[in-house]
């Protein structure tokens, strides 16, 4: 019921006391002319407000839209008789009317504040619902993984399919561009390592055998964990924010519009990067802990970088340096899945993006943790 804006003419009313009391409205009731009626209409309903109005005349009501029908409601609402009966109003003019009655009367109930117990009862409900919580995650994990897997088999199948720039541009910014802060951290562990051995060792007359100590716990165990850990705060992080940054502008609805699977174009590039890049990180960061821990054995212990190399040489077998190598495309496959099924995850909200981040690397180093112990008890079991 709108008018074009030449053509309105200003709004007016007309109130007639009595036993049957009336409201003449006249002109076009629209928001642009109501501005200075607002003022008027409420004294109407102040000064009558008592009345019993029985009839509401829209007969020379021109035009109508939501605003002027919240304005003549609240006015309706003020007066004791409850609703009048409308008289020559056409059936846009009521609807709007009933429209604004409803919307202004609705009750809006704010949900129940959730509220934990701290019996023995509670705790054993909030461990099962973590625990199926936990399940429902791993399912929906090992789901991602075989949708993973069939992207990445069918880009080898058809390497056309592969995006290669993709592939070289996420090898660069998680691979090549971490190499500095693993070599500076790496370094230091080493250092680190050498020297809590040189101390303890100290006591028996053995500090020779922090080279053996250095060796093992680089090569087998921290050299791999240490490495996938910096990737899962780095670039872990940074897959999720980067896929839910897209989710939120709606680009992966876009791909799927134009037939691109965010499967063959997000996740196998990164998957693969992070399987080919960090076993790279990982011997870089062997070398720069085991040069740590020799220069410590070098400044402190006198013991002379040639001898390090050759006691490292002959008392840590090389085996050592293979099964620490062995972990390191595992830990980037998972850090890569995790950190893409996340991603995909995101909301549109900006919460949404910083839980589903927090929950990628909370999962990532999870993750990172349980695969070395599984490993840990794999070459235990092979006698390594």
């Amino acid at each position: 019921m709108l008018k074009s804006g030449e053509h309105l003419s200003a709004p007016s009313f007309e109130y007639f006391e009595g036993e049957n009391a009336r409201l003449v409205l006249q002109g076009d009731w629209v928001v642009a002319t109501l501005a200075g009626l607002d003022q008027a209409f409420r004294k109407l309903a102040e000064a009558h407000g008592h009345d019993a109005l029985k009839q509401l005349d829209l007969t020379e009501l021109e035009s109508l839209d939501t605003a002027g029908a919240y304005l003549i409601d609240r006015a309706l609402r003020s007066f004791q008789s409850g609703d009048p009966a409308f008289v020559g109003a056409k059936p846009e003019a009521v609807a709007l009317l009933q429209q604004a009655r409803t919307l202004a009367t609705q009750e809006e109930h704010a949900p129940p504040v959730p509220t934990e117990g701290h019996g023995f009862i509670d705790l054993l409900e909030r461990t099962g619902r973590n625990a199926k919580n936990m399940w429902d995650e791993t399912l929906e994990t090992l789901s991602f993984f075989g949708a993973t897997l069939i992207a990445i088999s069918s880009a080898v199948w058809r390497p056309t399919k592969m995006r290669w720039t993709a592939l070289v541009s996420v090898m660069e910014d998680a691979g090549l561009d971490a190499v500095p802060i693993i070599a500076f951290l790496s370094f230091f562990v080493g250092m680190v390592v050498a020297f809590i051995g040189a101390t303890t060792l100290a006591q028996f007359g053995a500090t020779i055998f922090v080279v053996e100590l250095v060796g093992f716990g680089v090569l087998r165990e921290l050299g791999g964990v240490l490495v996938a850990i910096i990737i899962a705060g780095r670039t872990n992080s940074a897959f999720t924010a980067q896929i839910g940054a897209m989710k939120m502008r709606q680009e992966i609805d876009a791909m799927q519009t134009l037939g691109l699977d965010p499967m063959h174009v997000i996740v196998a590039p990164r998957v693969l990067a992070m399987m080919i890049m960090v076993p790279v990180l990982t011997f870089i960061g062997m070398l720069t802990a085991i040069a740590g821990g020799m220069t410590v054995g070098w400044l402190i212990l006198d013991i002379n970088p040639t001898v390090f190399f050759n006691r490292l040489q002959e008392n840590v077998p090389i085996d050592q340096f293979w099964i620490g190598m062995s972990k390191a495309p595992v830990f980037g496959l998972a850090i890569a899945l995790i950190g893409c099924r996340q991603g995909l995850e995101v909301g549109g909200s900006v919460q949404s993006l910083g839980h589903h981040t927090t929950k990628s690397v909370v999962q990532a180093l999870f993750s990172i943790i349980v695969i070395d112990a599984c490993f840990a008890l794999f070459y235990q079991e092979l006698g390594l």
